[in-house]
């Protein structure tokens, strides 16, 4: 399968679960984006989308910060306990996932503002934008510390 149809179905699977992604900077319909699944199995929840450059002006309110966000999806047929598993981005900030259980074919997002946590969206509480517009790799690690899924955007740009 090459890479422009993984792209494709990625993008589809993210909507398909209702995780439309908006803006091109969402890293699932942006076309500089590298998914890697990078355990031997499969572990039932995966990066779904990042939105990495919060739609409209970024004035680094509260609200702006939260347009700023990592979905989190679950494909499999029973519930997954994120307790322990964390998200990192390529600057080390690491969120640490509470007790938090993400229902089978459900999906939640990580914000990167402040908020209250409910089933849907959870809430890192940072003052600072976490993902970077022009480059930036999430890491999804299961409470062992093992990396389960990997998404990087924009590194074509660096270079």
């Amino acid at each position: 399968m090459n890479a422009r149809r993984i792209t494709s179905v990625a993008a589809a699977a993210a909507l398909a679960a209702g995780l439309a992604a908006g803006p091109a900077q969402a890293a699932t319909a942006h076309h500089h984006h590298h998914h890697r699944a990078l355990t031997h199995h499969w572990a039932g929840a995966r990066i779904g989308a990042v939105q990495y450059n919060s739609p409209g002006r970024d004035t680094g309110t509260n609200r702006s910060l939260n347009r700023e966000w990592v979905a989190i999806v679950n494909d499999s047929p029973r519930a997954v306990d994120l307790a322990g598993w964390t998200l990192r981005d390529a600057n080390h900030n690491v969120y640490r996932f509470g007790h938090v259980w993400l229902d089978a074919h459900r999906s939640l997002k990580v914000h990167t503002g402040r908020g209250r946590d409910t089933r849907t969206d959870l809430y890192q509480d940072r003052y600072r934008y976490e993902w970077n517009n022009n480059g930036d790799v999430a890491t999804l690690r299961n409470a062992r510390g093992r990396v389960v899924y990997q998404v990087s955007w924009g590194w074509e740009v660096r270079r």
